[in-house]
């Protein structure tokens, strides 16, 4: 080797080390400009500044607790007891919270030192540790209250609204009543409303305890009663949970089923004509191009609302993932078993079915599982567009702003029933798909 050469090689490797030097410092600064980028496309610092952490904490407390609302009417005097504030959830006129004490100054004890005093003339005085006596009433159309100006971060106000937010509780005053809600952690009503003889009983008391309802046996009336909770309506969520059980599993298998003899005139090794592979192959890419949440909307329109409209949404889309992938598994299928099905005198469709599915089905079973497990999930969010399944009473639990701890109760149901799932399909696939191999 010439001297030239060996300063040609040099200079060849001197490049090649400049080029990754530059590469190693060029990767991590384009990386950096591109969060750079989304930071100002996102306005992260003005997001910041929107963010009302308050509310994310009032929203994160109603969904392990409840609450129960005290409520002057200004008009009539009356005061009402409700859990959450509902109708279904209030208390009978000869009941009320032991922490309440009703008459002419009602006084409303929500603990850590705070009362809430209900005086005649629709005035109302809170006693606050750390800041004292507040009052507020009506003077006309306006809110008439003492607190400084600016007003402590815990409180808000003008002349048609004021709202406290104390540890104890929160207190909300317009011009038409006074609201007081009392925090408890847990889900209140859950299994009985306050009509329900049952409430308040124990479980021993059901079981083994006299006949609460002379008109029913315990078991029976406490099991009619829990499943038919006017508030948490225990029959309509399980039906819900069904039909979206239901729409994964018809769209998933539905689609698994149709994309399955599909796959073979999309496999170069089944379909020679490469008219045929083309047109197949652009046919799977259209049907699962277009999201499922974009099928539900066309095919609602269509066929209007419904869970079978949400199965056949996932049908398409999966029909055509399950074509792509059906078709690559056929170009990949070991040729020595089909020859040796022929060998037997095999016809083409025997072939198929003795040579090919078997050679398929490990890869068909993990698919199918798989997406079973995921579009479980995925049916929660084309409920809510179809008006059907466990996504509908979750969107409407949603939208009130209230029922926080109802959403959550339904958010924990998907996340058991996903878990449920991929336990099922975990066990399915290890036995089938070992058994197959």
């Amino acid at each position: 080797m010439t001297a030239t050469d060996l300063s040609l090689l040099q200079t060849q490797a001197d490049r090649r080390f400049a080029r990754k030097r530059l590469m190693a410092f060029a990767l991590p600064a384009l990386v950096l400009a591109y969060l750079a980028y989304t930071a100002v496309a996102f306005d992260l610092a003005g997001l910041a500044q929107r963010a009302r952490w308050d509310n994310a904490v009032t929203l994160a407390s109603d969904s392990w607790s409840y609450k129960v609302h005290v409520t002057r009417d200004h008009r009539s005097g009356g005061i009402d007891y409700a859990v959450e504030g509902e109708r279904k959830g209030q208390y009978p006129d000869d009941m009320h919270p032991d922490w309440v004490a009703p008459g002419e100054t009602t006084v409303v004890d929500l603990g850590r030192d705070t009362a809430v005093r209900l005086l005649p003339g629709n005035r109302t005085e809170i006693d606050i540790p750390g800041f004292g006596l507040f009052e507020a009433h009506l003077d006309g159309r306006r809110i008439v209250t003492n607190l400084p100006q600016p007003a402590p971060d815990w409180a808000s106000a003008s002349n048609t609204r004021v709202a406290l937010t104390l540890p104890a509780g929160r207190i909300a005053i317009t011009r038409t009543k006074t609201e007081v809600f009392r925090y408890f952690a847990g889900w209140e009503l859950f299994w009985f409303t306050l009509d329900s003889p049952y409430h308040g009983r124990s479980l021993l008391d059901i079981l083994l305890g006299d006949r609460i309802d002379p008109a029913r046996g315990n078991l029976g009336g406490a099991w009619h009663d829990f499943w038919y909770n006017p508030m948490w309506q225990h029959a309509a969520v399980a039906w819900a949970i069904g039909e979206t059980l239901l729409m994964a599993v018809l769209g998933t298998f539905g689609a698994a089923l149709i994309a399955l003899p599909l796959s073979f005139l999309a496999a170069k090794r089944f379909a020679p004509l490469m008219a045929v592979r083309f047109a197949m192959r652009r046919l799977f890419d259209f049907v699962r191009g277009v999201d499922a949440l974009i099928w539900t909307v066309v095919l609602a329109r269509a066929f209007g609302p419904g869970p079978l409209t949400g199965a056949l949404a996932i049908l398409l889309t999966d029909t055509g993932t399950f074509g792509k992938i059906f078709s690559e598994a056929l170009e990949n299928v070991d040729s020595r078993q089909i020859d040796g099905v022929a060998a037997t005198g095999a016809k083409p469709l025997q072939r198929i079915r003795f040579g090919v599915i078997p050679q398929l089905v490990p890869v068909l079973l993990s698919q199918v599982l798989y997406f079973l497990e995921s579009n479980t999930r995925s049916a929660t969010i084309i409920g809510a567009i179809t008006g059907g399944g466990i996504g509908l009473l979750l969107t409407q639990a949603i939208q009130t702003q209230t029922n926080w701890e109802e959403v959550a109760y339904y958010i924990t149901l998907v996340v058991l029933l996903v878990m449920v799932m991929d336990w099922v399909s975990g066990r399915l696939r290890a036995r089938l798909i070992g058994r197959s191999t």
